[in-house]
């Protein structure tokens, strides 16, 4: 047997106030031996990140080890002097943080920060340590590298910023690379690219890994092993694959219940949100930390005392629960209570031939020339139907968000129209736009922490909404609409006097719903509505929004990059790509063949939590044009893998005209009806 790299036994950090001590992690063990990749996942606060830092003696002056060891090489970190770790950090052991400018000198070009790398650890000369950088640029699989070795840090895209901080982590060649959520801030697309890299990279350089992530679908892929944690402890450990198939703690059956898998449906078969609330550090109940939340909990043995890890059938396998040998694995779930299907209206909002341009002024940005144009969207046509949830996705750049403003009037069109109901508004800024109109159309946004009034009680910010839309005659009526509300995002009506630092974030995500249907919203568009939040408190949110959907036959426009949440929740999908509608159709025709090449590569770049789940791998090289200056022809042509089916230059050449392949089923491509019946499906289901 290997002996580990990294081996963590028994780790206790703690953190520290004037008045008391917070522990963070309790008791945490796992082992990596080289070449190994370990995934640590679970929800937010619980401990993943205080490890890593943890194992980089980076804690910060309050944090403390207070138990435990973590011994890398056989030598104890906890122990070693500051200039010991100094030597060890960075060559020895990395770390890619989730938002890469934290990692970049804005002032340095990116040459000379690679170069810095073996120069101070390996003692490397300058001209050796540039030809290394250049040779780790390529190996990022970032073209012109000269180019890029001459770049400052804002002049390229996130995912090549990215790619830049995991070539400066591997420049020494460490033995360990940790990871804390390196992809969250990137687009799907880009996201495959940097999992294909570092997975290509890791076993280039033997490089271990510890993987910190909430995406299991991002840990399936990428990791050999997985610990999950849960308020500071870890519950289980196994290889990958197998704690995937045979999970042995309730929490980790739990997450997996609450996520989109393939087969989920908001109908038939919607999620199971985890019951009750992640408890606080000084909160943590007796016995096992998940005992409120657990359908097996057992009281008198669950919480008698603490729970100590436990070793299951399998590779080194490992639960923390007392009741994993008496439990059935095997009994399926109860099934979900079942909803009726919402019955579509009548169309609600009609865009028509919708285009937003934005003139820059090229004298005051670019030192003179002609003023230039943004063409963030261009000739949107579609409908939306009352009581139906139509899902708009793209990366970023694509102008999901130009469309968003647009409908809620913070930008008037270029040209075209928006008609809601029976009324023109594509020329109305909101501050123009009468109460009713304002009302109608609300907005859900991406982070609920940058949404609330700091200041403000939650009851009070949503009686601030019902004052705007002429709600209630008096305060007492107010009140009481406002407590209808808590009812309806199923909040304590004791909330009302809360403060917004007093909510989790899923909590202040369900005031934020609340506020938005404060004047009876016809129309509400959620931009990303749950990709701030965890997967256990998605998928309530996410159930929430279509309970009020049948109640109130809402009409949801949800943006979103996360298409398996898109998958469970939508309707109709509407795909855009560099301003432009490139396909619309039903959830079931947009995910299955024929589809745009667009889309195909979008699915085929979305992690599954599914080890049954056959994927065929489309990674897009390069990044989405400016548009600023796009490409002649059909927008998408500059990163099509198929447009070398299509005959002579008509791709670069001219704009595809948006095809009708099936009743309500469109795609924006000029691959001809026998190419696009070749499409084979991108994700299939194998056979156990």
């Amino acid at each position: 047997m290997t002996a580990p790299i990294l081996e963590i036994e028994n780790l206790s950090i703690s953190f520290f106030t004037r008045t008391r001590e917070i522990p963070a992690v309790m008791e945490f063990s796992c082992s990596i031996r080289p070449g190994e990749a370990m995934g640590l996942v679970g929800e937010s606060g619980c401990g993943k990140s205080t490890v890593a830092l943890g194992v980089m003696r980076d804690l910060g002056a309050n944090g403390r080890i207070t138990g435990g060891s973590i011994r890398f090489k056989g030598r104890d970190l906890a122990t070693l002097s500051d200039s010991a770790l100094r030597r060890i950090r960075g060559s020895e052991i990395a770390m890619i943080y989730q938002e890469p400018m934290a990692s970049l000198n804005p002032a340095m070009k990116i040459g000379a920060q690679l170069a810095e790398v073996p120069m101070i650890h390996r003692g490397m000369s300058r001209a050796d340590a540039w030809a290394r950088a250049a040779r780790m640029v390529e190996d990022v699989r970032l073209p012109d590298a000269g180019r890029i070795l001459d770049a400052y840090p804002h002049q390229l895209s996130g995912g090549q910023q990215q790619r830049i901080v995991i070539a400066m982590a591997l420049m020494a060649e460490p033995a360990l690379l940790i990871l804390d959520e390196p992809t969250t801030a990137l687009d799907v697309t880009v996201e495959a690219g940097i999992v294909d890299l570092v997975k290509d990279l890791g076993r280039k350089y033997g490089t271990s890994m510890l993987f910190i992530s909430h995406n299991l679908g991002l840990i399936l892929e990428t990791c050999d092993r997985i610990t999950v944690m849960y308020s500071g402890e870890a519950v289980e450990t196994g290889a990958v694959r197998e704690v995937f198939r045979t999970m042995r703690h309730p929490y980790t059956q739990a997450l997996f219940r609450s996520i989109p898998l393939p087969g989920a449906d908001k109908t038939t078969r919607p999620l199971v949100a985890i019951p009750g609330n992640f408890p606080l550090p000084d909160e943590r109940p007796p016995g096992c930390n998940f005992g409120p939340r657990c359908a097996y909990f057992d009281a008198g043995r669950c919480d008698a005392a603490d729970v100590a890890m436990v070793d299951v059938p399998g590779d080194r396998h490992q639960s923390r629960c007392i009741r994993t040998r008496e439990i059935d694995w095997s009994t399926p779930p109860a099934a979900p209570v079942a909803h009726e299907k919402v019955e579509v209206g009548e169309p609600v909002l009609q865009m028509q031939d919708v285009r937003k341009y934005y003139e820059v002024s090229a004298s005051r940005l670019f030192g003179g020339g002609d003023p230039r144009v943004v063409k963030a969207n261009e000739t949107l046509t579609f409908d939306a139907n009352e009581g139906e949830t139509l899902a708009i996705v793209g990366e970023s750049g694509c102008g999901k968000s130009t469309f968003a403003k647009l409908l809620m009037g913070l930008e008037t069109v270029t040209s075209g129209t928006i008609m809601l109901y029976d009324q023109d508004i594509h020329d109305t800024p909101v501050q123009k736009r009468n109460t009713d109109t304002v009302a109608s159309v609300q907005m859900v946004f991406q982070n609920p922490f940058d949404t609330l009034n700091p200041s403000m009680t939650v009851g009070r910010q949503i009686i601030r909404a019902l004052e705007i839309f002429g709600e209630g005659t008096s305060d007492a009526d107010r009140r009481a609409r406002m407590l209808t509300l808590l009812d309806l995002v199923k909040l304590p009506r004791e909330f009302a006097d809360r403060m917004p630092r007093q909510l989790s974030g899923g909590q202040k995500q369900r005031v934020g719903i609340a506020r938005a249907f404060a004047g009876g919203a016809k129309v509400v568009v959620a931009d990303e509505p749950v990709s701030a939040l965890d997967v256990s408190v998605q998928a309530a949110v996410a159930d929430l929004l279509m309970e009020i959907q049948r109640e109130n036959r809402t009409t949801l426009l949800f943006i979103s990059h996360d298409l398996g949440v898109v998958r469970y929740l939508a309707d109709r999908v509407l795909v855009m790509y560099l301003g432009h509608v490139v396909e619309l159709g039903t959830t079931d025709q947009v995910f299955q063949p024929p589809y745009h090449p667009y889309t195909e590569a979008l699915l085929s770049a979305v992690p599954i939590a599914d080890p049954r789940v056959v994927r065929k791998r489309i990674v897009l090289e390069g990044d989405i044009p400016s548009a600023m200056d796009p490409p002649p022809g059909c927008p998408f042509q500059t990163r099509c893998h198929w447009k070398s089916r299509v005959p002579g230059t008509l791709c670069e050449t001219e704009l595809p005209p948006l095809r009708k392949l099936a009743p309500g089923h469109q795609v924006k491509c000029h691959l001809s009806a026998e190419e696009l019946a070749t499409m084979e499906p991108v994700i299939a289901l194998a056979d156990d």
